[in-house]
């Protein structure tokens, strides 16, 4: 079973802590055809990749199968090199190997890619390429990024209590157009004889349609606001996204529609960020808010993403990267990486229950007290990346009730 927007056609469910969204049912993506419930085995594509990819990769991991297990569902992995790995083996950073797992796939775990060592390489042998490359030729479009403060970890945060506390917004992030795909790109001369660098913001209409439908549809499964951020006053590309975003806004009556110019959204996601519930925007964009959202929540460490298209696999990965300064010293933060995972089966694989057993497990773990470094404060227990993952699977066993973590 592929995952896939289907143009976000959801399943109801009924409501109950989610890490996704507080306020309301989870979104449930369905993948299309839905095989019977019988057949509940499926094939996943891990991509540990660089730095502390492979150590959270393998926590997350070890959480699905148990997950699975106990929910009745089997896997097949098929572990594929990516990124800095790949480069070192195979002289390029997305082998065909690894590229033909993932489309042959049910979904796809990313853990992370790059790190120092590759940072002078040239452009088209950079890790990072590799993961441009894996969105493109899996066609996901959609970039689903939540950033919601636990109430465990309000405190973790740089904004005042006042400020985080409560703040449950999802970010839909354009992830295949605009300025990192557009051409013409590279590299010239200018009239004065200076070498000059250049690239080209460009949307079509239909990408940003089907953007716009999926943001319209998750704000109306949250609590009907939606905040579309552009650069109108300035760029002829964002003129166009807000023409049409306006236009398929007719389409959803129910839902309130806002725009905002990226500079202004950054600092209102500083000043005020509970003013947000879901903000829809292009690639670069979204790039940098949703970073700048993750920092909110207390740490980088915490927030999964999710990556879908029309069809085919989709791509789950943290929103953090490599840390190539602490990896392999047991000190990296797996909870993005198992969430992840529980975005992976909630939308790529339709298997709810097990998705909610993982985000009960890590509301469990945090209300425990252990934390690794990112977001340990004084009165927790600091432990390392695999006790953490220990800890994690102890709690997805015992498959502690959302409401009893609340």
């Amino acid at each position: 079973m592929a995952a896939s927007l289907q143009l976000l056609q959801f399943k109801p469910v009924k409501p109950s802590f989610s890490f996704f969204s507080r306020r309301s049912a989870p979104i449930i993506c369905s993948a299309a055809p839905t095989p019977s419930k019988s057949q509940r085995s499926y094939t996943i594509t891990l991509l540990p990749g660089d730095g502390i990819g492979p150590e959270v990769i393998s926590v997350a991991k070890d959480v699905l199968i148990l997950a699975g297990s106990l929910e009745g569902i089997k896997y097949e992995f098929r572990e594929r090199l990516i990124g800095g790995a790949a480069l070192d083996a195979t002289g390029v950073p997305l082998p065909d190997e690894t590229l033909s797992s993932a489309k042959q796939s049910d979904a796809v775990l990313l853990g992370a890619v790059g790190g120092y060592k590759w940072d002078n390489n040239d452009k088209h042998l950079k890790p990072e390429t590799a993961l441009l490359g894996l969105r493109q030729e899996l066609k996901v479009f959609a970039n689903l990024r939540p950033a919601s403060v636990f109430p465990q970890l309000v405190d973790a945060s740089t904004l005042k209590r006042e400020v985080a506390e409560g703040v449950d917004l999802m970010v839909v992030r354009e992830l295949t157009g605009g300025i990192y795909f557009g051409k013409p790109r590279g590299f010239g001369t200018n009239e004065d004889g200076e070498e000059c660098g250049f690239n080209t913001e460009i949307y079509a209409q239909h990408e940003i349609d089907r953007i716009a439908h999926a943001a319209f549809k998750i704000a109306r499964k949250r609590n009907g606001k939606l905040c579309s951020v552009d650069k109108a006053n300035v760029l002829e590309a964002s003129i166009l996204w807000r023409r049409r975003v306006s236009a398929i806004a007719q389409e959803y009556p129910d839902v309130e529609l806002s725009h905002m110019y990226v500079d202004n959204a950054a600092m209102q996601l500083i000043r005020n960020p509970k003013q947000f519930d879901t903000i829809v925007t292009n690639n670069i964009f979204g790039d940098i808010l949703s970073d700048e959202a993750s920092m909110i929540t207390g740490s980088i460490g915490m927030l999964p993403s999710a990556s879908l298209g029309a069809s085919g696999p989709g791509l789950f990965e943290p929103i953090h990267g490599s840390a190539p300064d602490i990896a392999g010293q047991d000190k990296a933060n797996p909870f993005a990486t198992v969430l992840s995972a529980a975005m992976l089966l909630k939308y790529g694989l339709d298997e709810g229950k097990a998705a909610q057993r993982i985000e009960n497990a890590v509301l469990d773990t945090l209300n425990k007290g252990l934390r690794t470094g990112d977001i340990y404060s004084p009165g927790t227990k600091l432990v390392g990346c695999k006790e953490l993952g220990e800890e994690i699977m102890k709690s997805v066993e015992s498959n502690v009730p959302s409401g009893a973590t609340v």
